[in-house]
């Protein structure tokens, strides 16, 4: 892997957990997600993930990791899904794209946010070899002025 795109990547999971990291545990696994302004990720690291920086769009982060003992875990492929939905009950479906580097697995998706948009989020991680979908909601408000 070159130097440049090691630092691209190390930047992108920099910027992800300099906000208020959260993370669900499911037994064997836990799953780690975050929301923030896409403002907040360097215009290279942006680029070279095309994502589009704008204050009134939200990048999702989510990875999922396997319980090693006397380790921060192990990060493990799935399949995620999920959808947003604001306080008046409208609904959009979130999509995401695997990021998968030699040390880190990541999944990302955009959406579109409004000042003092609150979202509440609901996603379905489906790990392989799991006979069911895990479940993590979580509510985040958005400041885009």
């Amino acid at each position: 892997m070159s130097k440049i795109f090691s630092s691209l990547l190390i930047s992108l999971f920099l910027v992800c957990t300099a906000y208020a990291e959260n993370s669900q545990d499911f037994g064997d696994y836990v799953v780690h997600y975050n929301a923030f302004p896409s403002t907040s990720i360097p215009a290279s690291v942006a680029k070279n993930y095309n994502i589009v920086r704008s204050k009134e769009r939200a990048v999702i982060n989510i990875s999922v990791l396997k319980k090693v003992m006397g380790t921060s875990g192990t990060p493990v492929d799935a399949k995620v899904t999920g959808t947003a939905k604001n306080l008046m009950g409208q609904q959009q479906s979130i999509h995401f794209k695997e990021i998968k580097e030699e040390t880190a697995i990541y999944y990302i998706a955009q959406m579109q946010v409004e000042h003092r948009e609150v979202l509440n989020f609901t996603l379905n991680v489906r790990i392989p070899g799991e006979s069911s979908a895990v479940v993590v909601k979580f509510k985040k408000q958005f400041y885009t002025n």
